[in-house]
């Protein structure tokens, strides 16, 4: 029987209200607002063989600027990580880099 586990860490990117905040801060490139939301299919295994980024990840990303390609790549990159696996505090600092090295085109 498959579990479903929802790893989920809410990233706001310039206010919006949510269990995680992402400051804006100057220099990054959030400034325009949106919120992030990370969620990610893991399996019933302790490796990441069935994780993946469940479309509101996916979407989320999109909808604050990144294309669908490059938003269905970091997601995946994330909910892959099994160094993140378990960790919303790891999830959101992860999230955090992304955003700041990968600005939306």
């Amino acid at each position: 029987m498959m579990m479903r586990a929802c790893l989920a860490a809410v990233v706001a990117v310039w206010g919006g209200q949510s269990m995680a905040q992402l400051e804006a801060v100057p220099g990054n490139h959030w400034n325009q607002g949106g919120t992030v939301y990370v969620s990610c299919y893991r399996g019933p295994w302790n490796d990441v063989i069935w994780d993946r980024p469940e479309a509101i990840f996916v979407d989320s990303l999109v909808s604050v600027g990144y294309d669908y390609t490059n938003a269905l790549a970091i997601a995946t990159r994330v909910c892959r990580d099994i160094t993140l696996v378990g960790s919303n505090a790891a999830l959101k600092a992860e999230m955090e880099r992304i955003i700041d090295q990968a600005p939306r085109p």
